[in-house]
């Protein structure tokens, strides 16, 4: 979970502003220079559905083995999803 060198610093503004619809597709990729609303390493690059919006945070669904789980993620670590 370490940043690059040259990655490390303040994140852009972009990533706290960025708006997620809800049904849409997201990659959680964790943030390590942001410790809020920080999901657990094992969600790290995986793809859910974003469920509901909680204050800033989103409720993302991420399919975890067999079971479906419904983590609480805040906006910077996530990205939109360009797949399918």
């Amino acid at each position: 979970m370490k940043k690059a060198p040259r990655a490390k610093g303040k994140p852009k503004l972009t990533k706290f502003l960025t708006e997620h619809a809800l049904g849409s597709s997201v990659i959680i990729k964790i943030d390590s220079s942001q410790q809020k609303a920080l999901p657990h390493r094992r969600y790290h690059g995986k793809i859910g559905e974003v469920v509901e919006k909680r204050g800033r945070s989103y409720v993302v669904r991420v399919a975890q083995g067999n079971s479906v789980r419904e983590i609480i993620v805040r906006p910077e670590h996530l990205e939109p999803y360009k797949g399918n």
